[in-house]
């Protein structure tokens, strides 16, 4: 089978865009240039619009097994294909949890028949998720798994993140953390600032981030561990990140686009559509995230996709689960505003979502180069949109970004040389 795509634009130097085709032969590209002379079994002309390596998202919910009603591996993979992106990695906060070889072979074998891109599943650094017993890290990473983590809660003791560390040492995997010490949480529901206190609602301090991250930078050095801290949201982590990288501490660290775009501000009364966990911090957290994105601190961009059912989240933040979508607006919302106000660079913007997760955790993907997968993702950049969350293809609407106005939209998504995603198909 022989697709090529005609009529292309790729980035060069300085953001600056140049003709390019690409020959994809058995689902790998062959020929990647500026014209290609071939018989071809389909041919796509891509209008001069801007072709880039296929996004990765290294931190996604897909709710199968267990939570269905919310997502499911089939519905979560179409979106993710909408929105650019051909390889997913997805959390364990699942029922049953990824902890065992068996629930791990279960899952694979559900992702190969469902998925419509590239999952790479983490497993549970503890059995079920309950900080009580570590997985067999040493077993489960023979069997597939991108990396261990018990997203949603944080290691509460250092000697069980200690042992983690020190196991995934001996396997090259890293150690993924959600970072949250549940003794000063305080059953906070927002950030503990200016709006927590206006609307009534108990806050969540920065604090309960920020010290298990410099607990963990210490305890990754002795362990000799790659230790990746997820969805960071304060100025204080970005500081003290930004230090154990300085120490030669081998950390790394995301961020959400909702991170980056909005803070407490952005939540003027009780919908839990703004409610996530981290939550929206100050203004001045989110400053600080982007400079720290910019510098290095902060390797990448992930969206923490968490859809639910719109009835669980109709119950306010008090009630509510935390968690919004983000595979299917992230791109064009970063690209309206970080790029279209110059606070960065479309080549840096790509490659936080492609080159750097790939580097970071050492994945053959990112990148369009002869031999390899054929992972790509073609984007319209003059394309202005509304988003609409009742046109999701996840299961999840719960966005706070509804009916906002964006520019730049993924148009054709190619994972491992199959379409997964045409928008002329999906209109």
């Amino acid at each position: 089978m022989k697709l090529l795509l005609k009529n292309a634009k790729k980035l060069s130097s300085a953001s600056e865009e140049e003709a390019c085709e690409v020959l994809i032969v058995d689902n790998k590209i062959a020929k990647f240039g500026k014209f290609i002379q071939v018989t071809a079994d389909q041919t796509i002309d891509c209008e001069g619009n801007l072709l880039l390596p296929g996004f990765i998202d290294v931190h996604i919910h897909l709710r199968e097994p267990g939570g269905e009603h919310k997502e499911t591996i089939k519905t979560g993979t179409k979106a993710a294909a909408r929105g650019g992106f051909t390889t997913v990695c997805a959390m364990p906060n699942t029922n049953p949890v990824p902890d065992d070889v068996q629930s791990v072979h279960s899952l694979l074998e559900k992702i190969k028949t469902e998925a419509e891109v590239r999952v790479l599943p983490y497993a549970a650094i503890t059995k079920g998720l309950q900080g009580i017993e570590i997985t067999d890290i040493s077993k489960l990473s023979q069997e597939g798994v991108f990396a261990f983590t018990d997203d949603g809660v944080g290691i509460q003791t250092a000697d069980f993140m200690l042992q983690a560390m020190k196991q995934a040492a001996t396997t090259g995997k890293a150690i993924v953390a959600h970072c949250e010490d549940n003794s000063i949480v305080y059953g906070g529901v927002m950030h503990d600032g200016e709006v927590s206190k206006k609307l009534g609602l108990p806050g969540i301090p920065s604090l309960s981030e920020s010290v298990q991250i410099a607990r963990d930078v210490l305890l990754a050095e002795a362990a000799g561990c790659h230790y990746h801290v997820c969805h960071v949201s304060t100025k204080e982590s970005v500081r003290v990140i930004r230090d154990a990288k300085k120490a030669g501490i081998h950390v790394t660290a995301e961020v959400t686009p909702h991170h980056l775009l909005l803070d407490e501000m952005a939540v003027k009364e009780d919908n839990a559509n703004y409610k996530m966990n981290p939550p929206l911090r100050a203004v001045a957290d989110k400053e600080a995230l982007l400079a720290g994105l910019l510098d290095g601190t902060i390797d990448f961009i992930a969206t923490d996709h968490a859809p639910h059912a719109e009835d669980e989240k109709a119950k306010g933040f008090q009630g509510a689960p935390f968690g919004i979508v983000g595979l299917e607006t992230a791109f064009s919302l970063l690209y309206t505003h970080l790029v279209q106000t110059e606070k960065c660079s479309l080549q840096q913007l790509v490659d936080w979502l492609t080159v750097r997760p790939a580097e970071v955790f050492n994945l053959p993907y990112g990148k369009i180069v002869e031999g390899i997968a054929a992972d790509l993702t073609l984007v319209d950049l003059k394309k202005q949109n509304k988003i609409n969350k009742n046109s999701f293809f996840s299961k999840g609407k719960n966005t706070p970004f509804h009916e906002w106005e964006v520019q730049g939209v993924p148009v054709l998504t190619i994972s491992e040389g199959k379409i997964a995603y045409k928008e002329d198909e999906h209109e």
